[in-house]
This record gives structure tokens, C-alpha cells and sequence, in this order.
């Protein structure tokens, strides 16, 4: 609330984690509330907050002095680039973009291994307390324990790196902010030509009669339903393509799986909706809760 202190809403909303309990987080609240006072008042003071964490900070008071001094680098960089970026050459542009996509792999591959050493330490401790009775301390791994996803977009960085992926800390709302201006300022600068001529506006009818149609249905069939869902769908198709508002059908099948995608372009959402009231369209659309794996997504988009 900006005034100085933190109430213990305030404190739970910023530090809760899927470790302690809210008991717990209120005995932390406590103890940092009496920290060096005789008294206390109910709130935590801004100072009592800084002088508690900075006697715990350890090796990370060096690693965010560095992400401090990163992030004034970061932006001085960025601000260059939106100066000189439009008046510069082809190749100069391109000589610009290359870093900044350097710098956005970098800062991910760091981010990867944050999320990894994160997810290990908070693994590690609800293991512990789901049995305390053990006298081992469980082994943390990271990024072993990643998932495939965050070690595929991940690079590695070089061992003589002072932002080697070896090191980790907690993620910090900030940091998150800046790969995110990052990633906008790149998508700007790539983007700069793009141009949309002429511009012409067009009033769209209400009943938009004058728009066709265009349906698309995405359906993950069960693999023991697959023939059966076959069967239903060329009913389905042969019955639609009859109908005098349907101007042309389509089925796309991904090889990988058994997911179905179905295409279809109508002269007008009347005629989608008089489709949606027939027998067949029904029928199709109950038998489906029983062949598909999840629910079917239906996107509709009207066309000039």
C-alpha cells in the first residue's frame, strides 16, 4: 500500500511458496517484526525486511548485485538500439538483432536453470517433510530433473561465464520483466516494415449475410473409437456437403496421433446456423462425448 510496511497480507501475498505453511509464514512474519525491537506493532517495517534477508543473503548478495548492474546494462543497450536501429543499414540491423537475440537465448537458458534448481529444492523439501523420520538428505539435480521442454529451448552456457547456468537464485518478478521488453523490442524491430495498404473500412451487415462462414472443429479421437468415429464422420460429411448453404468440406488428420481437424466454409452464418438444428448434426455431436479424449473445439470465423 505504499506506505513503508508490509502487513502480513501483504508479506504472505510476495513470499508464500508451495513449501511452508501459512502458520509457518506467519512465525517468519513474526520473528522479522521483532528483529532487533522489543515491540511489535503488527506491520514489518522496510528496514527490519532489508537488514533480516541481507544477514541470510550469503552468495546471493554478489549474484544480485550482478542482475542490478545487468539490468541497467540491459536497458541502457536497449534504448541505444531503438535511436539507431531505423536509420542503420541492412546489414548494420542485422549486426543489431544478432545480439539481442544472443542476449534473450542467454537470459533463458539462465532462467532454465532457476525454474530447474526451484523445482529440485522445493521437491526436496516436501519430501523431507513427507517423511522427516529419514536421516538422508535427498540429492538435488539440476537441470537433470527439468522437464524435456525447458532443456530443449535451453543453451548452455560457457564455463567462464560469470552468468554460467551453475548458478542459480530465485526468481525475480523484475528479471521476468525485462526478457519480456526483450522479447517485445525484437518482435518490433523485425516487424518494422510491415505494412498493411491501402486501408480500406468496410460496415459489416448484423445479420452478416454477406460474410461466408468458415468453421473449424478440432477432435482427439480415442484409439479404440478411431473406426467408429470414421464411420460417423463420413455420415456427417455426406450430410453437410448436401445441404444447400455448405459451400465446400475438409478433414486434415495428424499422422502422429489420432487428432482430426474438419474445415468447413458456409455462404453465411444463417446457413451454419439452420445446419446446427438437423438430425445429423445432433447426432454427430452427441456421439462424439463417447469417441473423443477431450471435448471438441469449435472456431468459427466470418469472411468477406
Amino acid at each position: 500500500s505504499d506506505d513503508g510496511k508490509l502487513s502480513f497480507n501483504e508479506f504472505k501475498a510476495y513470499f508464500a511458496d508451495s513449501v511452508l505453511s501459512g502458520e509457518e509464514l506467519h512465525e517468519l512474519f513474526r520473528t522479522i517484526g521483532t528483529h532487533n525491537t522489543e515491540t511489535f506493532v503488527g506491520d514489518v517495517g522496510f528496514f527490519l525486511l532489508l537488514d533480516y534477508f541481507t544477514k541470510h543473503l550469503g552468495e546471493y548478495e554478489n549474484v544480485l548485485s550482478v542482475l542490478e548492474d545487468l539490468n541497467i546494462t540491459i536497458l541502457k543497450a536497449m534504448d541505444k538500439t531503438k535511436k539507431d536501429y531505423q536509420k542503420a543499414s541492412s546489414l548494420e540491423q542485422f549486426v543489431t538483432r544478432f545480439p539481442l537475440k544472443e542476449t534473450l537465448n542467454q537470459l533463458q537458458s539462465l532462467q532454465s536453470s532457476l525454474e530447474c534448481a526451484m523445482e529440485s529444492t522445493e521437491e526436496q523439501s516436501r519430501q523431507e517433510r513427507k517423511d522427516p523420520t529419514k536421516p538422508e538428505v535427498l540429492s538435488v539435480q539440476w537441470p537433470g530433473k527439468c522437464s524435456a521442454r525447458r532443456l530443449q529451448r535451453s543453451n548452455s552456457l560457457s564455463s567462464n561465464n560469470p552468468y554460467s547456468s551453475t548458478g542459480w537464485i530465485e526468481e525475480d518478478s523484475q528479471w521476468v520483466i525485462q526478457i519480456n521488453r526483450l522479447q517485445k523490442l525484437i518482435d518490433r524491430l523485425e516487424k518494422k516494415d510491415l505494412k498493411l495498404e491501402p486501408l480500406e473500412e468496410e460496415v459489416l451487415e448484423e445479420n452478416g449475410r454477406s460474410h461466408i462462414m468458415i468453421v473449424q472443429h478440432q477432435m482427439s479421437v480415442k484409439e479404440e473409437k478411431v473406426e467408429e468415429f470414421h464411420l460417423a464422420l463420413k455420415q456427417y460429411l455426406e450430410f453437410a456437403s448436401a445441404q444447400g448453404g455448405c459451400l465446400h468440406v475438409s478433414i486434415q488428420k495428424i499422422p502422429s496421433n489420432f487428432h482430426f481437424i474438419v474445415y468447413e466454409f458456409w455462404e453465411n452464418s444463417n446457413a451454419w446456423n439452420s445446419h446446427l438444428q438437423m438430425n445429423y448434426s445432433k447426432t454427430f455431436q452427441r456421439r462424439n462425448v463417447d469417441f473423443l479424449e477431450t471435448p471438441e473445439l469449435i472456431t468459427t470465423m466470418l469472411v468477406p
